[in-house]
């Protein structure tokens, strides 16, 4: 009798341990927080994953038009989910405007952030470098008509990165600023050519006489990178372009490893702060 008993209760145990599992199994489904596309990119010769993720603001029209950040290293394996994240809680807290967030996933990160350079042992640290230009060439004449092709947007955009991708963020900005509105830089790799963009700041700033342009610039505690930072920031200093508005934020508390989520969150309320509502006369 006991061993009935016995028998009686190990079979209900794995009967329900099974059942259990055949409800989890129905009551589970993928979580998404976004939208994400290929795209054929025939200056690239290459397919190019593209992730995108919309915020919603409180009381704003699900179709209402949004400005574009975009965003390198924004793989779902690389920054996208976080600085998506930050988005999400900075638009429903009301500390900034909501925008149209796409990360750009990786194939040759390093080919794709630097520009050219002369230095050999820039060139050692991947099979190919260099490549800025062409991939610049891709987010201009393929992929924001693409983005303008899917979502409802406004002309407004901007660009944010943090080490190779702040170098290439930089890059931009001086040789091609009609490219975004605003750029967002975290400990840009500004050493890269042999400091090549930093020597060519002060003309490269002052000849610039365009539409309005944001910067925003953060460095970490790596000496090399504060001071690279450094003297590109006197370079801005000189320049004095009323055309580039900038703000320059030291954070040594930071690591290289740790800047990019507080940086992107002090970058995102300073720069894409809300518009203050028209006050009654």
């Amino acid at each position: 009798m006991k061993r009935t008993r016995l028998f009686a209760c190990l079979f209900l145990a794995v009967f329900l341990a099974v059942v259990s599992s055949k409800v989890r199994a129905q009551t589970t489904a993928p979580l998404s927080i976004g939208q994400t596309f290929t795209i054929e990119s025939k200056v690239l010769g290459e397919t190019r994953r593209v992730n995108v993720y919309r915020p919603q603001a409180y009381g704003q029209a699900a179709d209402a038009p949004l400005p574009v950040l975009y965003m390198p290293d924004g793989g779902m394996a690389e920054d996208f989910l976080h600085v998506a994240g930050l988005m999400q809680v900075s638009v429903g807290n009301g500390t900034m405007r909501p925008f149209l967030l796409v990360g750009i996933e990786n194939t040759e990160r390093r080919r794709d952030m630097t520009g050219p350079t002369t230095n050999p042992e820039d060139k050692k640290i991947a099979p190919r470098v260099g490549g800025s230009a062409a991939f610049r060439r891709f987010i201009r004449s393929e992929l924001m008509l693409e983005i303008k092709r899917r979502y409802p947007t406004t002309a407004e955009t901007a660009v944010v990165g943090e080490s190779l991708a702040g170098l290439f963020v930089v890059e931009t900005l001086l040789l091609e600023p009609d490219l975004f509105d605003a750029y967002l830089a975290s400990d840009p790799s500004l050493w890269w050519n042999s400091k090549y963009l930093v020597q060519q700041a002060p003309k490269l700033l002052a000849a610039y006489k365009g539409a309005p342009k944001t910067l925003f610039i953060a460095t970490s505690n790596e000496p090399q990178i504060v001071a690279d930072a450094g003297s590109f920031v006197k370079a801005l200093q000189v320049a004095g372009s009323r055309a580039i508005t900038w703000h320059y934020e030291s954070m040594p508390q930071e690591t290289h490893g740790t800047i990019y989520h507080p940086a992107a969150l002090l970058a995102f309320r300073a720069v894409f702060k809300p518009q203050k509502p028209a006050t009654a006369k």
